[in-house]
């Protein structure tokens, strides 16, 4: 099957030139290993320079990692953590989350994958109860898997909730980038100055090779994180080319260029199937994913030259997901095909 880019996955896209320069720049000589190299250095400064100089950052493989890690440093055994039922710590990661930090997840049924203090209060309940696990964790994801973005104010709002009753907060911002382009505010201001105490924060949809970070703006929680890290399996012994990709990103705001341009591409390509009769728009389109309703037939022959995912069979509602090396043209190619295909199932009514 001959299949161009597509829209499956911001993970499909390739690596930013800059990024790629970096990591030839890296692969000179000989360095120490597992993070003593003057590239993670400079990286961890760039961190400290956008994210602040009381955080602590510790660069992982994959963002499956950087989440079940930032958690596990959260939150005991016994404890659960509440999630929006959309979040991928819940449906995407195989129950790596459950499995390796031994904490029960509460989803909370959401609409548009994002968390109400609302909906948080419904499992806030039991505690000191030894018979029930104990609430200790909420984990947001920023943007989330529906492509909407918190706002400020409901990060402030969820936060101090979080707060008044003792508990911890965790982004999951694989794609914060793209909700900090959308929202056009700094990562800081979009994390840690509202109250988020660790961030996973995510470099591979935005650019990268590979890798990720934990950024701890709860300098307590990343107390014995060496070590989590190291039985965790997320010790890079040639850290260098993790951090380096990560110090080029964070260059110059090389992160806000690409989800700009990602964001761009998902609203011009919303806007195009928003056009086109038996297409409808799911979701609010505020970061570089669509969700759409397309007949349910034209979907196998779309798919025959450009990949994307069915989220919803039922509803035969799709996700197409828009990156930072998506054109324009690319964008418009497929509005047209999705036309087209549509018209050749259901043939437009004679005139009058």
């Amino acid at each position: 099957m001959t299949v161009t880019k597509g829209f499956a996955s911001d993970n499909n896209a390739g690596v930013h030139l800059r990024v790629m320069e970096a990591i030839t720049a890296a692969n000179k000589g000989h360095v120490l290993s597992y993070g003593d190299d003057e590239y993670t250095l400079r990286a961890r400064k760039r961190f400290a320079d956008v994210f602040g100089k009381e955080t602590e950052v510790y660069f992982v493989y994959n963002g499956t990692a950087a989440n079940v890690l930032g958690l596990r440093a959260a939150a005991e055994s016994f404890n659960s953590i509440i999630c929006s039922d959309a979040a991928h710590i819940n449906v995407d990661e195989c129950g790596a989350p459950e499995k390796f930090t031994g904490c029960k997840l509460l989803p909370v049924p959401t609409k548009d994958g994002k968390l109400t203090v609302a909906g948080i209060k419904a499992y806030m309940h039991g505690f000191g109860n030894q018979h029930h696990t104990q609430p200790r964790v909420i984990s947001v994801t920023q943007a989330t898997e529906y492509g909407t973005v918190y706002t400020l104010e409901e990060i402030h709002q969820i936060a101090d909730y979080a707060h008044q009753n003792g508990m911890i907060v965790h982004m999951d911002g694989a794609r914060l980038a793209n909700a900090a382009a959308s929202l056009q505010t700094g990562l800081r201001k979009l994390t840690g100055d509202p109250g988020v105490d660790v961030l996973s924060f995510g470099g591979t949809k935005n650019g990268l090779m590979f890798g990720e970070t934990v950024v701890f703006f709860n300098r307590e929680l990343a107390r014995n994180f060496l070590f989590v890290r190291k039985q965790g399996m997320q010790l890079a012994s040639k850290m260098r080319f993790i951090a380096a990709q990560f110090e080029a990103l964070l260059t110059d705001e090389l992160w806000l260029s690409n989800a700009r341009h990602a964001n761009k591409m998902a609203q011009i390509l919303a806007a195009e199937l928003g056009k086109i009769p038996g297409v409808k728009l799911t979701q609010q389109v505020e970061a570089n994913a669509v969700f759409a309703v397309i007949p349910m037939e034209a979907i196998p022959r779309l798919q025959e030259m450009y990949y994307f995912y069915v989220w919803d069979e039922e509803k035969s509602e799709v996700r197409l997901m828009t990156s930072f090396d998506t054109s324009e043209e690319e964008v418009r190619g497929f509005a047209r095909m999705v036309r087209e295909t549509i018209n050749c199932f259901v043939p437009s009514s004679p005139s009058e």
